[in-house]
């Protein structure tokens, strides 16, 4: 099986290729440019290297959120697309999941909890946590949802493995009780997108082509313009 992986939540996305579930290729997207204009000659360029067709593609995994709200469209749109054209599977992958999957644990410390934060502006934390079941399954304990930071961080519990770009402006404020990932794994990486999608895709999981959507977890500034002006919460 033949697996693509997109990451462009972060700044700097990534892509990934799998053969089966064996990482065959891993690439960077252009930091001088953003997602929708390095996306797309990136996704080329690595077939071409791979001597690999669109149609060869079994499957396009793609984190569909939380994140940044153009990158997640971006993403999420170009999967789709590969994936129609391609004839391919599709999946959405939790952005928080991939990062909590980063995070290194020792053997027989699997059902330790990991939180796994992003920055979702005007104070606020978009949230996560997981326990790991092997190196490819996590389980969600605590579904991704907005949470204040004052709020957050009064709710850390003692021996918690905290990780994700959201601790970056926190970690004056974090109790000594809790442990920290060491930041350059906060970031989602495609390497990861592809190895939990390549695992859920093995255990039967599927996603709907045409109802794959980035998942925001709030409104967008248009729908909130919008609902402001028409006098709803």
């Amino acid at each position: 099986m033949r697996t693509l992986a997109i990451e462009t939540t972060e700044r700097r996305g990534s892509i990934a290729a799998f053969q089966d579930a064996i990482l065959v290729a891993e690439a960077r997207l252009a930091s001088e440019q953003r997602s929708a204009q390095s996306l797309a000659p990136a996704l080329a360029l690595l077939l071409k290297q791979l001597d690999w067709k669109a149609a060869d593609v079994d499957l396009i995994a793609v984190t569909d959120g939380p994140g940044s709200f153009t990158g997640l469209r971006v993403g999420v749109t170009t999967a789709k697309t590969l994936a129609y054209a391609a004839g391919a599977d599709v999946l959405g992958v939790n952005t928080l999941e991939v990062i909590a999957a980063q995070a290194p644990l020792p053997d027989d410390h699997f059902d330790r909890q990991i939180t796994a934060v992003i920055d979702a502006q005007r104070g606020q934390l978009y949230s996560a946590s997981f326990t790991r079941e092997s190196d490819e399954v996590i389980r969600c304990v605590e579904k991704t949802h907005i949470v204040e930071s004052v709020d957050w961080l009064a709710n850390r519990q003692a021996g918690e493995l905290l990780t994700g770009p959201g601790l970056a402006r926190l970690t004056d404020d974090l109790p000594t009780s809790v442990t920290l990932v060491d930041s350059p794994i906060w970031t989602p990486r495609a390497v990861t997108v592809g190895k939990l999608a390549v695992a859920q895709y093995e255990n039967g999981r599927r996603d709907d082509l045409f109802r794959l959507a980035p998942q925001y977890y709030r409104p967008t500034a248009a729908e909130e313009k919008w609902n402001e002006q028409h006098g709803k919460s």
